[in-house]
């Protein structure tokens, strides 16, 4: 169904996407320029969101680009929309970027507080930063389909909760109670206290 003369609906874009991804993952370069067509924008727009920075947004926006090339057979449809997908990529990505600069910055002031300190051990950061992925991943499985959408969407995706309601074809107040009920999961997942 057309919306305007020329315009595809959202689940028809979703559709043509997850097959564009279909096809990249196959080496299909005229497909992968539809993803790009379709995704650049909201993938560095999730990246200026998170770094504030426009030539670092622009790298990381690059760098998941690069990896929906290279990642596109690892899609999984049952997981999520597609969008949702390389949104969730862009979002972790830029937040790594985020993390690396503020530990670089710890790094160096406490260097510079302490010269005869040991050095820094980054192996040790890296562990630590993928176990704490590793732990969230598994409690965002813990979720139902409907609240890991919901929360993927606006925590993930930088949506507006309005925003994911119209998205997910569901009531606001709907979508609001997905997402409480998910975020408390979480929190009770992973132990955070609240």
């Amino acid at each position: 169904m057309l919306g305007r003369a020329g315009s595809r609906s959202a689940a028809e874009e979703q559709a043509t996407l997850e097959t564009q991804l279909h096809r990249v993952a196959l080496g299909d370069r005229e497909a992968f320029d539809e993803v790009y067509r379709q995704l650049a924008g909201p993938v560095l727009g999730v990246a200026r969101r998170v770094l504030r920075d426009p030539a670092q947004a622009e790298e990381v926006a690059q760098e998941v680009l690069v990896e929906i090339w290279r990642t596109a057979s690892r899609f999984d449809p049952n997981r999520g929309s597609a969008r949702a997908w390389a949104l969730t990529m862009a979002h972790a990505r830029a937040v790594d970027r985020v993390r690396s600069a503020d530990a670089a910055a710890r790094r160096e002031a406490r260097a510079a507080e302490l010269m005869v300190e040991p050095p820094f051990d980054e192996v040790v950061e890296a562990v630590e930063a993928h176990l704490d992925r590793e732990r969230v991943r598994r409690c965002m499985e813990g979720l139902t389909e409907l609240q890991r959408e919901s929360v993927t969407l606006a925590y993930y995706g930088g949506y507006t909760y309005s925003q994911v309601a119209h998205l997910l074809n569901s009531p606001l107040g709907t979508v609001k109670t997905r997402l409480r009920d998910g975020l408390a999961r979480l929190r009770d997942c992973l132990g955070v206290g609240g």
